[in-house]
Protein backbone atom coordinates (compact mmCIF):
# COMPACT_ATOMS: atom_id res chain seq x y z
CA UNK A 1 0.00 0.00 0.00
CA UNK A 2 1.45 3.38 -1.03
CA UNK A 3 1.49 6.28 1.42
CA UNK A 4 -1.26 7.98 -0.62
CA UNK A 5 -3.46 4.86 -0.45
CA UNK A 6 -2.78 4.47 3.26
CA UNK A 7 -3.80 8.05 4.07
CA UNK A 8 -6.87 7.80 1.86
CA UNK A 9 -7.94 4.71 3.84
CA UNK A 10 -7.32 6.50 7.15
CA UNK A 11 -9.30 9.56 6.03
CA UNK A 12 -12.16 7.26 5.10
CA UNK A 13 -12.19 5.89 8.66
CA UNK A 14 -12.01 9.37 10.20
CA UNK A 15 -14.80 10.70 7.99
CA UNK A 16 -17.10 7.95 9.24
CA UNK A 17 -16.57 8.94 12.86
CA UNK A 18 -16.72 12.75 12.54
CA UNK A 19 -19.26 15.32 11.44
CA UNK A 20 -18.66 16.80 7.99
CA UNK A 21 -17.67 20.17 9.47
CA UNK A 22 -15.18 18.63 11.92
CA UNK A 23 -13.67 16.37 9.27
CA UNK A 24 -13.21 19.24 6.82
CA UNK A 25 -11.81 21.56 9.50
CA UNK A 26 -9.14 19.20 10.81
CA UNK A 27 -8.24 16.92 7.89
CA UNK A 28 -8.51 19.01 4.72
CA UNK A 29 -5.14 19.42 2.92
CA UNK A 30 -3.39 16.79 5.08
CA UNK A 31 -1.26 13.99 3.66
CA UNK A 32 1.40 11.42 4.51
CA UNK A 33 4.77 12.87 3.54
CA UNK A 34 6.84 9.83 4.50
CA UNK A 35 6.34 6.24 5.63
CA UNK A 36 9.49 4.79 7.16
CA UNK A 37 7.99 1.46 8.21
CA UNK A 38 7.57 2.17 11.91
CA UNK A 39 7.22 5.96 11.60
CA UNK A 40 4.78 8.00 9.53
CA UNK A 41 5.19 11.75 8.97
CA UNK A 42 1.94 13.61 8.26
CA UNK A 43 1.92 17.05 6.64
CA UNK A 44 -0.65 19.62 7.82
CA UNK A 45 -1.45 23.15 6.58
CA UNK A 46 -0.76 25.13 9.77
CA UNK A 47 0.33 25.03 13.41
CA UNK A 48 -3.18 25.15 14.85
CA UNK A 49 -4.25 21.98 13.02
CA UNK A 50 -0.93 20.34 13.92
CA UNK A 51 -1.57 20.95 17.64
CA UNK A 52 -5.19 19.80 17.38
CA UNK A 53 -4.32 16.52 15.62
CA UNK A 54 -1.56 15.85 18.16
CA UNK A 55 -3.78 16.55 21.19
CA UNK A 56 -7.23 15.39 20.11
CA UNK A 57 -7.00 12.87 17.29
CA UNK A 58 -3.56 11.27 17.59
CA UNK A 59 -4.67 8.03 19.22
CA UNK A 60 -7.57 7.60 16.81
CA UNK A 61 -5.35 8.27 13.77
CA UNK A 62 -2.68 5.85 15.02
CA UNK A 63 -5.26 3.12 15.67
CA UNK A 64 -6.67 3.61 12.18
CA UNK A 65 -3.23 3.51 10.52
CA UNK A 66 -2.32 0.35 12.42
CA UNK A 67 -5.46 -1.31 11.05
CA UNK A 68 -3.88 -1.12 7.59
CA UNK A 69 -0.18 -1.16 8.56
CA UNK A 70 0.28 -2.87 11.97
CA UNK A 71 4.05 -2.29 11.93
CA UNK A 72 3.65 1.48 12.33
CA UNK A 73 4.35 2.60 15.90
CA UNK A 74 4.42 6.39 15.79
CA UNK A 75 3.14 9.42 13.87
CA UNK A 76 4.84 12.81 13.64
CA UNK A 77 3.05 15.91 12.35
CA UNK A 78 4.80 18.69 10.46
CA UNK A 79 3.64 21.90 8.76
CA UNK A 80 3.86 21.84 4.97
CA UNK A 81 3.26 19.50 2.06
CA UNK A 82 6.82 18.33 1.41
CA UNK A 83 9.96 17.30 3.31
CA UNK A 84 13.61 17.09 2.27
CA UNK A 85 15.06 13.60 2.61
CA UNK A 86 17.53 14.84 5.24
CA UNK A 87 14.65 15.92 7.48
CA UNK A 88 12.93 12.55 7.09
CA UNK A 89 16.13 10.77 8.09
CA UNK A 90 16.60 13.10 11.06
CA UNK A 91 13.02 12.52 12.29
CA UNK A 92 13.43 8.78 11.84
CA UNK A 93 16.72 8.78 13.76
CA UNK A 94 15.20 10.88 16.54
CA UNK A 95 12.21 8.55 16.74
CA UNK A 96 14.42 5.49 17.11
CA UNK A 97 16.46 7.24 19.83
CA UNK A 98 13.31 8.22 21.71
CA UNK A 99 11.87 4.74 21.33
CA UNK A 100 15.02 3.13 22.76
CA UNK A 101 14.89 5.53 25.71
CA UNK A 102 11.17 4.98 26.26
CA UNK A 103 11.63 1.21 26.30
CA UNK A 104 13.93 1.61 29.30
CA UNK A 105 11.29 3.53 31.21
CA UNK A 106 8.01 2.31 32.69
CA UNK A 107 5.05 3.27 30.50
CA UNK A 108 3.08 6.27 31.76
CA UNK A 109 -0.20 5.13 30.24
CA UNK A 110 -1.99 2.02 31.44
CA UNK A 111 -3.12 0.14 28.29
CA UNK A 112 -6.15 -1.33 30.09
CA UNK A 113 -7.53 1.93 31.50
CA UNK A 114 -5.92 4.56 29.20
CA UNK A 115 -5.06 6.49 32.39
CA UNK A 116 -1.79 8.40 32.56
CA UNK A 117 -0.23 7.90 35.97
CA UNK A 118 1.32 11.41 35.96
CA UNK A 119 -2.14 12.89 36.60
CA UNK A 120 -2.95 12.92 40.30
CA UNK A 121 -4.79 15.05 42.83
CA UNK A 122 -1.42 15.89 44.42
CA UNK A 123 -0.18 17.54 41.21
CA UNK A 124 -3.46 19.39 40.59
CA UNK A 125 -3.32 23.00 41.74
CA UNK A 126 -6.63 24.06 43.32
CA UNK A 127 -7.82 27.66 43.08
CA UNK A 128 -11.05 29.60 43.09
CA UNK A 129 -11.47 28.83 39.35
CA UNK A 130 -11.66 25.05 39.82
CA UNK A 131 -12.37 24.31 43.50
CA UNK A 132 -15.93 23.07 42.89
CA UNK A 133 -14.83 20.65 40.16
CA UNK A 134 -11.95 19.44 42.36
CA UNK A 135 -14.19 18.97 45.41
CA UNK A 136 -16.77 17.05 43.37
CA UNK A 137 -14.08 14.80 41.84
CA UNK A 138 -12.61 14.09 45.28
CA UNK A 139 -16.08 13.20 46.59
CA UNK A 140 -16.59 10.81 43.67
CA UNK A 141 -13.25 9.13 44.37
CA UNK A 142 -14.30 8.53 47.99
CA UNK A 143 -17.87 7.40 47.27
CA UNK A 144 -17.93 5.80 43.84
CA UNK A 145 -21.29 5.85 42.07
CA UNK A 146 -23.11 7.48 44.97
CA UNK A 147 -21.78 11.01 45.51
CA UNK A 148 -22.39 12.72 42.16
CA UNK A 149 -23.49 10.58 39.25
CA UNK A 150 -22.94 11.57 36.57
CA UNK A 151 -20.28 14.19 37.26
CA UNK A 152 -20.11 16.65 34.36
CA UNK A 153 -17.09 18.99 34.24
CA UNK A 154 -16.87 21.72 31.64
CA UNK A 155 -14.44 24.48 30.74
CA UNK A 156 -12.23 25.83 27.96
CA UNK A 157 -9.27 24.13 26.31
CA UNK A 158 -6.16 23.74 28.44
CA UNK A 159 -7.71 24.49 31.84
CA UNK A 160 -7.15 21.10 33.47
CA UNK A 161 -10.28 19.03 32.76
CA UNK A 162 -8.34 16.01 31.50
CA UNK A 163 -5.97 16.19 34.48
CA UNK A 164 -8.88 16.14 36.93
CA UNK A 165 -10.71 13.32 35.14
CA UNK A 166 -7.65 11.10 35.04
CA UNK A 167 -6.63 11.98 38.60
CA UNK A 168 -10.03 10.73 39.77
CA UNK A 169 -9.60 7.45 37.91
CA UNK A 170 -6.08 6.99 39.23
CA UNK A 171 -7.23 7.63 42.81
CA UNK A 172 -9.94 4.98 42.49
CA UNK A 173 -7.40 2.40 41.31
CA UNK A 174 -4.90 3.44 43.97
CA UNK A 175 -7.49 2.73 46.67
CA UNK A 176 -8.88 -0.41 45.02
CA UNK A 177 -6.87 -1.95 42.14
CA UNK A 178 -9.70 -4.43 41.43
CA UNK A 179 -12.00 -1.69 40.15
CA UNK A 180 -12.61 -1.63 36.39
CA UNK A 181 -11.97 1.93 35.18
CA UNK A 182 -11.82 3.22 31.61
CA UNK A 183 -10.80 6.69 30.42
CA UNK A 184 -11.68 7.35 26.78
CA UNK A 185 -12.01 10.42 24.53
CA UNK A 186 -15.39 10.68 22.85
CA UNK A 187 -13.77 10.44 19.40
CA UNK A 188 -12.49 7.01 20.37
CA UNK A 189 -15.94 5.90 21.54
CA UNK A 190 -17.34 7.01 18.19
CA UNK A 191 -14.62 5.08 16.35
CA UNK A 192 -15.34 1.94 18.38
CA UNK A 193 -19.07 2.24 17.73
CA UNK A 194 -18.50 2.71 13.98
CA UNK A 195 -16.28 -0.37 14.01
CA UNK A 196 -18.80 -2.43 16.00
CA UNK A 197 -21.62 -1.48 13.63
CA UNK A 198 -19.48 -2.45 10.66
CA UNK A 199 -18.56 -5.78 12.27
CA UNK A 200 -22.10 -6.36 13.59
CA UNK A 201 -20.96 -6.81 17.20
CA UNK A 202 -22.63 -3.82 18.88
CA UNK A 203 -23.97 -5.97 21.73
CA UNK A 204 -20.46 -7.17 22.49
CA UNK A 205 -19.29 -3.55 22.74
CA UNK A 206 -22.19 -2.64 25.04
CA UNK A 207 -21.41 -5.65 27.22
CA UNK A 208 -17.77 -4.60 27.55
CA UNK A 209 -18.73 -1.11 28.73
CA UNK A 210 -21.41 -2.50 31.05
CA UNK A 211 -18.75 -4.37 33.08
CA UNK A 212 -17.03 -1.14 34.15
CA UNK A 213 -17.13 0.36 37.63
CA UNK A 214 -16.24 3.79 36.24
CA UNK A 215 -16.50 5.23 32.73
CA UNK A 216 -14.69 8.52 32.08
CA UNK A 217 -15.43 10.22 28.74
CA UNK A 218 -13.43 13.28 27.71
CA UNK A 219 -14.84 15.90 25.30
CA UNK A 220 -18.32 14.40 25.23
CA UNK A 221 -19.51 17.33 23.04
CA UNK A 222 -18.04 15.57 20.00
CA UNK A 223 -20.77 12.90 20.00
CA UNK A 224 -23.32 15.62 19.13
CA UNK A 225 -24.88 15.08 15.74
CA UNK A 226 -23.84 11.42 15.56
CA UNK A 227 -27.13 9.56 15.92
CA UNK A 228 -25.84 5.98 16.19
CA UNK A 229 -23.15 6.98 18.67
CA UNK A 230 -25.73 8.78 20.82
CA UNK A 231 -28.11 5.78 20.68
CA UNK A 232 -25.48 3.33 21.88
CA UNK A 233 -24.01 5.72 24.44
CA UNK A 234 -27.50 6.36 25.83
CA UNK A 235 -28.00 2.62 26.34
CA UNK A 236 -24.56 2.29 27.94
CA UNK A 237 -25.20 5.28 30.22
CA UNK A 238 -28.50 3.80 31.42
CA UNK A 239 -26.94 0.39 32.01
CA UNK A 240 -24.14 1.80 34.17
CA UNK A 241 -26.32 4.31 35.96
CA UNK A 242 -28.86 1.63 36.83
CA UNK A 243 -26.11 -0.38 38.54
CA UNK A 244 -24.79 2.66 40.46
CA UNK A 245 -21.60 2.62 38.40
CA UNK A 246 -19.79 5.95 38.16
CA UNK A 247 -19.87 8.10 35.03
CA UNK A 248 -17.68 11.21 34.62
CA UNK A 249 -17.92 13.41 31.55
CA UNK A 250 -16.07 16.49 30.36
CA UNK A 251 -16.96 19.08 27.75
CA UNK A 252 -15.94 22.53 26.60
CA UNK A 253 -19.45 23.79 27.48
CA UNK A 254 -22.42 22.87 29.70
CA UNK A 255 -24.94 20.27 28.45
CA UNK A 256 -27.58 22.84 27.51
CA UNK A 257 -25.09 24.58 25.18
CA UNK A 258 -24.12 21.47 23.19
CA UNK A 259 -25.87 21.72 19.81
CA UNK A 260 -27.34 18.63 18.09
CA UNK A 261 -27.29 16.68 21.37
CA UNK A 262 -30.36 14.52 21.87
CA UNK A 263 -32.65 15.83 24.59
CA UNK A 264 -32.70 12.49 26.42
CA UNK A 265 -28.88 12.61 26.75
CA UNK A 266 -28.91 16.26 27.75
CA UNK A 267 -31.40 15.38 30.49
CA UNK A 268 -29.15 12.55 31.75
CA UNK A 269 -26.07 14.78 31.77
CA UNK A 270 -27.90 17.45 33.77
CA UNK A 271 -29.24 14.92 36.25
CA UNK A 272 -26.07 14.73 38.33
CA UNK A 273 -23.47 17.31 39.32
CA UNK A 274 -22.30 20.00 36.89
CA UNK A 275 -19.08 21.84 37.75
CA UNK A 276 -17.13 24.34 35.69
CA UNK A 277 -13.44 25.19 35.43
CA UNK A 278 -12.59 28.78 34.59
CA UNK A 279 -9.43 30.71 33.78
CA UNK A 280 -7.02 30.51 36.77
CA UNK A 281 -6.19 33.65 38.73
CA UNK A 282 -2.66 35.02 39.04
CA UNK A 283 -1.88 33.24 42.31
CA UNK A 284 -2.93 29.88 40.85
CA UNK A 285 -0.94 30.43 37.65
CA UNK A 286 2.13 31.26 39.73
CA UNK A 287 1.60 28.17 41.90
CA UNK A 288 1.36 25.99 38.76
CA UNK A 289 4.63 27.38 37.45
CA UNK A 290 6.38 26.79 40.77
CA UNK A 291 5.12 23.21 40.89
CA UNK A 292 6.32 22.56 37.33
CA UNK A 293 9.79 23.96 38.01
CA UNK A 294 10.01 21.81 41.12
CA UNK A 295 8.97 18.71 39.16
CA UNK A 296 11.61 19.48 36.52
CA UNK A 297 14.21 20.27 39.18
CA UNK A 298 14.80 23.72 37.67
CA UNK A 299 15.32 27.01 39.53
CA UNK A 300 13.99 30.18 37.89
CA UNK A 301 13.96 33.72 39.24
CA UNK A 302 10.73 34.68 41.04
CA UNK A 303 10.41 37.74 38.78
CA UNK A 304 10.58 35.54 35.70
CA UNK A 305 7.80 33.30 36.99
CA UNK A 306 5.78 36.37 37.89
CA UNK A 307 6.21 37.77 34.38
CA UNK A 308 4.98 34.53 32.79
CA UNK A 309 2.02 34.26 35.17
CA UNK A 310 1.05 37.89 34.53
CA UNK A 311 1.18 37.75 30.76
CA UNK A 312 -0.11 34.26 29.92
CA UNK A 313 -3.54 34.03 31.48
CA UNK A 314 -6.08 32.02 29.54
CA UNK A 315 -4.58 28.58 29.04
CA UNK A 316 -2.56 26.35 31.35
CA UNK A 317 -1.06 24.52 28.37
CA UNK A 318 0.26 27.83 27.01
CA UNK A 319 1.61 28.58 30.48
CA UNK A 320 3.49 25.27 30.55
CA UNK A 321 4.58 25.72 26.93
CA UNK A 322 6.12 29.10 27.72
CA UNK A 323 7.87 27.65 30.76
CA UNK A 324 9.24 24.73 28.73
CA UNK A 325 10.57 27.12 26.11
CA UNK A 326 12.39 29.16 28.74
CA UNK A 327 13.84 26.02 30.37
CA UNK A 328 15.01 24.68 27.00
CA UNK A 329 16.82 27.92 26.06
CA UNK A 330 18.29 28.16 29.56
CA UNK A 331 19.70 24.63 29.29
CA UNK A 332 20.98 25.05 25.73
CA UNK A 333 22.96 28.17 26.62
CA UNK A 334 23.69 27.02 30.19
CA UNK A 335 22.56 30.31 31.71
CA UNK A 336 19.79 31.70 33.90
CA UNK A 337 17.52 34.04 31.94
CA UNK A 338 16.45 37.38 33.37
CA UNK A 339 13.08 39.08 32.82
CA UNK A 340 14.36 41.13 29.87
CA UNK A 341 15.56 38.00 28.06
CA UNK A 342 12.34 36.12 28.87
CA UNK A 343 10.25 39.01 27.57
CA UNK A 344 12.09 38.87 24.26
CA UNK A 345 11.88 35.07 24.13
CA UNK A 346 8.12 35.01 24.70
CA UNK A 347 7.30 37.83 22.31
CA UNK A 348 5.59 35.44 19.88
CA UNK A 349 3.37 34.13 22.69
CA UNK A 350 2.27 37.59 23.72
CA UNK A 351 1.84 39.62 20.56
CA UNK A 352 1.15 39.27 16.87
CA UNK A 353 2.35 41.88 14.38
CA UNK A 354 -0.49 43.92 12.89
CA UNK A 355 -1.31 43.30 9.24
CA UNK A 356 -4.03 45.19 7.43
CA UNK A 357 -6.44 43.00 5.49
CA UNK A 358 -9.23 43.69 3.00
CA UNK A 359 -12.95 42.87 2.91
CA UNK A 360 -12.43 40.80 -0.23
CA UNK A 361 -9.80 38.65 1.44
CA UNK A 362 -12.02 38.12 4.49
CA UNK A 363 -14.99 37.05 2.36
CA UNK A 364 -12.81 34.67 0.35
CA UNK A 365 -11.25 33.16 3.49
CA UNK A 366 -14.66 32.63 5.13
CA UNK A 367 -16.18 31.08 2.00
CA UNK A 368 -13.16 28.79 1.50
CA UNK A 369 -13.28 27.67 5.13
CA UNK A 370 -16.98 26.74 4.94
CA UNK A 371 -16.68 25.34 1.42
CA UNK A 372 -19.18 27.76 -0.15
CA UNK A 373 -18.90 30.44 -2.85
CA UNK A 374 -18.18 34.11 -1.94
CA UNK A 375 -21.34 34.96 -3.90
CA UNK A 376 -23.36 32.80 -1.46
CA UNK A 377 -22.49 35.26 1.31
CA UNK A 378 -24.08 38.09 -0.67
CA UNK A 379 -27.22 36.29 -1.86
CA UNK A 380 -30.50 36.41 0.08
CA UNK A 381 -30.33 32.71 0.94
CA UNK A 382 -31.49 31.71 4.45
CA UNK A 383 -30.01 28.23 4.30
CA UNK A 384 -28.31 27.22 7.55
CA UNK A 385 -25.05 26.36 5.79
CA UNK A 386 -24.89 29.95 4.47
CA UNK A 387 -26.39 32.01 7.32
CA UNK A 388 -23.71 31.13 9.88
CA UNK A 389 -20.72 31.79 7.54
CA UNK A 390 -22.35 35.12 6.63
CA UNK A 391 -22.61 36.06 10.32
CA UNK A 392 -18.95 35.08 10.84
CA UNK A 393 -18.01 37.24 7.84
CA UNK A 394 -19.91 40.22 9.30
CA UNK A 395 -18.10 39.78 12.61
CA UNK A 396 -14.65 39.56 11.00
CA UNK A 397 -15.31 42.53 8.73
CA UNK A 398 -16.09 44.59 11.81
CA UNK A 399 -13.17 43.28 13.90
CA UNK A 400 -10.45 43.15 11.24
CA UNK A 401 -11.26 46.15 9.00
CA UNK A 402 -13.14 48.36 11.52
CA UNK A 403 -15.81 48.98 8.85
CA UNK A 404 -19.07 50.56 9.99
CA UNK A 405 -22.17 48.40 10.29
CA UNK A 406 -23.89 50.08 7.29
CA UNK A 407 -20.71 49.57 5.18
CA UNK A 408 -20.65 45.87 6.09
CA UNK A 409 -24.34 45.57 5.20
CA UNK A 410 -23.67 47.07 1.77
CA UNK A 411 -20.77 44.69 1.11
CA UNK A 412 -23.02 41.72 1.91
CA UNK A 413 -25.88 42.30 -0.47
CA UNK A 414 -27.28 45.57 0.85
CA UNK A 415 -28.43 44.24 4.21
CA UNK A 416 -29.78 46.51 6.90
CA UNK A 417 -27.25 47.65 9.52
CA UNK A 418 -29.46 46.22 12.32
CA UNK A 419 -28.98 42.75 10.79
CA UNK A 420 -25.21 43.26 10.88
CA UNK A 421 -25.29 44.46 14.51
CA UNK A 422 -27.30 41.38 15.53
CA UNK A 423 -24.85 39.05 13.74
CA UNK A 424 -21.82 40.82 15.24
CA UNK A 425 -23.13 40.64 18.81
CA UNK A 426 -24.17 37.00 18.37
CA UNK A 427 -20.78 35.83 17.08
CA UNK A 428 -18.88 37.97 19.61
CA UNK A 429 -20.77 36.29 22.46
CA UNK A 430 -20.19 32.83 20.95
CA UNK A 431 -16.46 33.50 20.56
CA UNK A 432 -16.24 34.33 24.26
CA UNK A 433 -18.31 31.37 25.46
CA UNK A 434 -18.03 28.66 22.81
CA UNK A 435 -14.69 26.97 22.19
CA UNK A 436 -15.67 25.62 18.76
CA UNK A 437 -16.61 29.10 17.49
CA UNK A 438 -13.37 30.46 18.91
CA UNK A 439 -11.38 27.77 17.09
CA UNK A 440 -13.18 28.39 13.81
CA UNK A 441 -12.42 32.12 13.98
CA UNK A 442 -8.75 31.43 14.78
CA UNK A 443 -8.49 29.11 11.77
CA UNK A 444 -10.17 31.64 9.46
CA UNK A 445 -7.84 34.40 10.67
CA UNK A 446 -4.90 32.11 9.92
CA UNK A 447 -6.19 31.77 6.35
CA UNK A 448 -6.56 35.55 6.07
CA UNK A 449 -3.11 36.48 7.31
CA UNK A 450 -1.21 33.54 5.82
CA UNK A 451 -2.08 34.96 2.41
CA UNK A 452 0.30 37.90 3.09
CA UNK A 453 3.21 35.45 3.10
CA UNK A 454 2.33 33.80 -0.20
Amino acid sequence: MTKEELWKAVLGEMELSLSKANFTTWFKNTSILANEGVLVIVGVPNGFIKEWLENKFHKQILTSIQTFSPEIREIKYTIGNSLPQSTIKKDFSQFITERVFENKQPADINPQTNLNKKYSFDSFIVGSHNELAHAASSAVAKNLGKAYNPLFIYGGVGLGKTHLLQATGNKILEDDPTKKVLYIPSERITAEIVESVRNKNVEELKSRYAKLDMLIVDDIQFIAGKEKTQDIFFATFNELYGKNKQIILSSDRPPKAIPALEERLRSRFEGGMIADINIPDFETRLAILKLKTKQKDIILDENVLGYIATNIQKNIRELEGALNRIIAVSQIYNKTLDVKEVKKLLATYLSTPYKKTTPQLILKSVSDFYNISPSDLIKRSRKKEVVRPRQIAMYLLREETKSSFPEIGQKLGGRDHSTVIHAYEKVKTEEETDEITKQEIVLIKERIYQSFDK
